[in-house]
């Protein structure tokens, strides 16, 4: 007897591949097209915020997954009476099937990172307007109060005329002095959450030309892990990975669902973000004195230039046994530590992002010797640069 043969579904996918985010929910899509879904599926590249394609008029079809941003496009979406899952974050855009990523989450991983740093000095920088924005500081600031902690919230002057993400980004660096002001004024050292990768690296530039040091006085975190715009920040940028294909995978189960004639869950269904990326942004722990902060930063700035304890003493007006003291109080390791282990992240930091011969590798983190690299590598890590590179691939 043969198998039963399901028709075929005509499936339309409005999701942006510009952005890491839509990429992910795109591959969770995949993923569940090759395991369940007997689908045909239609999908252009877009960008975020773009209205539906031309050819979406006469597209003949049988579901649809979109990230619907604006009415206009919800309008249209409407008019073809198809099942449709949304997975765009906003108060209400008709009551439609949506899959969405925690904020709540998200902001209670934030505040943990940066209360875990010692820090007793919080902000949120976002872009008013934008509802998954302004729902994650709500969510920030109840975590932070939850630990007896205020947080200081950046209010621009002026708020872009249509609350999109794209045009919102945009629009904020034009008023990037009103933001440098703000970030001077707040008490250091502070934590800042930023609502995603992109404004926490705009928080970054303006840090750098204000002279702050990232992140002995401003430690910041974004949220999607862009390890592009990550690795574009100066320093590397800590960021909160969200988990978009499991929101894919969800959408597109919901959405067969929907196809069989099946009623729609009660409630939106929410996925958790997979974790905490950390980097330099938030490598941190609060130091007090003033001269043992200065030595840190120092550190962290220069490590991979080849210096030693006596190039960090010329910067600090300590002696060497007070450096010393200082640093295994207050930090448990000894300077000497700290230059070595500030050299080894930027080691793994160019086993993992390139394909450099491990000579290459020691003479741009300072290291004189390949040997020397490796066998310190070794003794702090358990395994060789090889055997390190190797699994992470």
């Amino acid at each position: 007897m043969a198998p039963t043969r399901h028709p075929l579904r005509q499936v339309a996918l409005l999701v942006e591949s510009s952005r890491v985010y839509g990429r992910g929910v795109l591959r969770g899509i995949g993923k569940y097209v090759q395991a369940h879904g007997n689908w045909k599926v239609y999908h252009t590249e877009r960008k975020l915020s773009e209205m539906a394609p031309p050819w979406l008029r006469t597209w003949q079809g049988d579901g649809l997954i979109a990230r619907i941003e604006n009415q206009k496009l919800a309008g249209r979406i409407r008019q073809l009476r198809l099942p449709v899952v949304d997975l765009f974050e906003h108060e209400n855009m008709g009551g439609v099937p949506a899959v969405l990523t925690d904020n709540d989450a998200i902001a209670r991983l934030a505040a943990e990172h940066l209360l875990g740093r010692g820090l007793e000095h919080f902000a949120y920088c976002g872009l008013p307007g934008v509802y998954s924005s302004d729902e994650r500081c709500g969510c920030f600031v109840r975590h932070v109060a939850a630990a007896g902690h205020e947080v200081s919230v950046y209010d621009p002057p002026r708020r872009h005329r249509k609350p999109h993400i794209a045009a919102s980004e945009d629009y904020a660096l034009r008023y990037e002095d009103t933001l440098a002001r703000w970030i001077r004024s707040l008490p250091k050292p502070v934590g800042l959450m930023a609502c995603n990768d992109l404004c926490a690296q705009h928080v970054l530039m303006v840090c750098d030309g204000s002279g702050l040091a990232v992140p002995e006085e401003i430690a910041v975190i974004g949220v999607d892990n862009d390890e592009v715009i990550c690795g574009l920040a100066r320093p590397p940028l800590s960021s909160i990975e969200q988990n978009p294909e499991e929101v894919g995978y969800q959408a597109a189960a919901l959405l067969d669902r929907l196809m069989q004639g099946k009623a729609p869950p009660r409630r939106k269904i929410v996925v958790e973000p997979r974790g905490v990326t950390p980097r330099q942004s938030t490598d941190f722990v609060a130091v007090a004195d003033v001269d043992t902060a200065a030595a840190l930063h120092y550190i962290r700035e220069h490590a991979c230039d080849g210096i030693d304890v006596d190039d960090v003493l010329a910067h600090v007006p300590v002696s060497r046994r007070t450096l010393e003291r200082r640093f295994a109080t207050l930090l448990g390791h000894s300077p000497r530590d700290m230059i070595a282990g500030a050299q080894l992240e930027q080691v793994k930091r160019l086993l993992s992002m390139t394909d450099y011969q491990l000579a290459k590798i020691a003479q741009l983190t300072g290291f004189h010797y390949v040997e020397s690299m490796c066998v310190l590598f070794k003794r702090i890590t358990g395994q060789t640069p090889g055997q390190y590179r190797r699994e992470l691939r």
